[in-house]
């Protein structure tokens, strides 16, 4: 099982504040990637559907999401976190 995290676009996207908060989000999603929890994060191709992440665990996604400087600092209006069960994975044997 895997955890999606997705963020709602702002109606109106304050590029003024993506760029302010920028470095300090990605250095954020740094730290859960190098622990393994973060497996991948990026915006969708159309700004205005938001964007996902997917972690290892429930707490991973929360803990991202309640500490992230998009969230913070109103970048990011509002998130939900879905459990998803993946159908195909690399399987390291």
């Amino acid at each position: 099982m895997k955890y999606v995290l997705t963020y709602e676009s702002a109606p109106e996207l304050d590029r003024d504040l993506v760029r302010a908060n920028f470095q300090a989000h990605r250095a954020r999603w740094e730290v859960f990637h190098r622990s393994g929890s973060l497996l991948m994060i990026g915006p969708f191709a159309d700004p205005r559907q938001g964007a996902m992440a997917i972690f290892t665990t429930r707490q991973a996604a929360e803990e991202f999401a309640a500490t992230d400087p998009f969230v913070l600092n109103g970048v990011v209006p509002g998130w939900t976190i879905t459990e998803w069960n993946e159908a195909l994975a690399d399987v390291v044997e």
